[in-house]
C-alpha cells in the first residue's frame, strides 16, 4: 500500500487476519518489502505476526536485484514431503542469474552494515523526530493535514485523518500542493522522496539534517497558511 502512501492497519486487522486463514486452512504470506523499514525483522518482528511465509525483495540487495523467502517449519516439512516423494519428477530452480555473485555480495554488505539492530537504533529515533516536528507544525499552523510514520519511514499528507485504504488514499491528493511543497524543498537543499511526501531515514540521517527539513517545513507552512493580500 506504501504505492499509495503509509496506510497502516487498523487495531487487531492482523489478529483477524491469522484467525480466519488458520479457520479455513489458507496460508498467511507477509511480504516485507515495504516494510523492512520497521526494523532487521520487519513489520513481522515488530509486531509480532505469525505468517506461515514471509518474504523480502529489493531492499536486502541494497538496490540489487535480490529477493529472500522463509517459511514456518510446518510449510517446509509439506514442501519437502511433496519435493522428494517417489511421484514428483527431477526438476529444478535455475537460470542466467541464480546464484549471481553479485547479488549475494550486495545481499550480504546489506545484511551485515544496513539492516541491522544498531542502524535502526539510530534510524527510528530520528524518525520519531522528523515526524514529531511535522506533527506539531501541522497542529499549530491548523493545518488540515497529517504524519504517518512506519518505523523509519515517515510521510504527511493533505488530509486531517490518515486514509485507510486506496480509495481515501486518492481522494486527499493534492498534485499541485504536492509539486509545490517538493520544489519548496529542493530550492532550500532538501531532495524528497519524488512521489507523495515519503521520507525513508537512512543510517547516516543526523539530527541536523532532521531540523534541516524541520524548519524548511515551517517556513513552507508558514507561507501557505499567511492571509493573502
Amino acid at each position: 500500500m506504501t504505492n499509495c502512501g503509509i496506510i497502516l492497519p487498523e487495531p487487531s486487522y492482523h489478529d483477524a487476519l491469522r484467525e480466519l486463514t488458520r479457520r479455513f486452512g489458507t496460508l498467511l504470506i507477509i511480504d516485507e518489502t515495504h516494510t523492512i523499514c520497521c526494523g532487521p525483522g520487519g513489520y513481522t518482528a515488530a509486531y509480532g505476526l505469525k505468517p506461515d511465509v514471509v518474504t523480502l525483495g529489493k531492499p536486502l540487495g541494497g538496490g540489487i536485484p535480490a529477493a529472500a523467502y522463509g517459511m514456518s517449519q510446518e510449510v517446509a516439512d509439506r514442501s519437502l514431503a511433496k519435493i522428494t516423494a517417489d511421484s514428483t519428477d527431477e526438476s529444478g530452480v535455475g537460470g542466467t542469474l541464480s546464484g549471481n555473485a553479485l547479488s549475494i555480495a550486495a545481499m550480504r554488505a546489506t545484511l551485515e552494515h544496513v539492516i541491522t539492530k544498531d542502524a535502526f537504533e539510530r534510524m527510528i529515533p530520528r524518525a520519531n523526530r522528523l515526524a514529531d516536528g511535522i506533527e506539531e507544525i501541522i497542529k499549530a499552523k491548523q493545518l488540515p493535514w497529517h504524519v504517518v510514520r512506519l518505523g523509519a519511514r515517515v510521510e504527511y499528507g493533505f488530509g486531517a485523518t490518515p486514509p485507510k485504504n486506496g480509495r481515501e488514499a486518492g481522494d486527499i491528493e493534492d498534485p499541485e500542493l504536492d509539486k509545490l511543497i517538493h520544489l519548496y524543498a529542493l530550492n532550500r537543499g532538501i531532495l524528497l522522496t519524488p512521489f507523495h511526501n515519503m521520507m525513508l531515514i537512512s543510517p547516516y540521517v543526523t539530527a541536523k539534517d532532521v531540523d534541516l527539513h524541520t524548519n524548511v517545513f515551517r517556513e513552507c507552512a508558514e507561507e501557505l497558511a499567511a492571509p493573502s493580500c
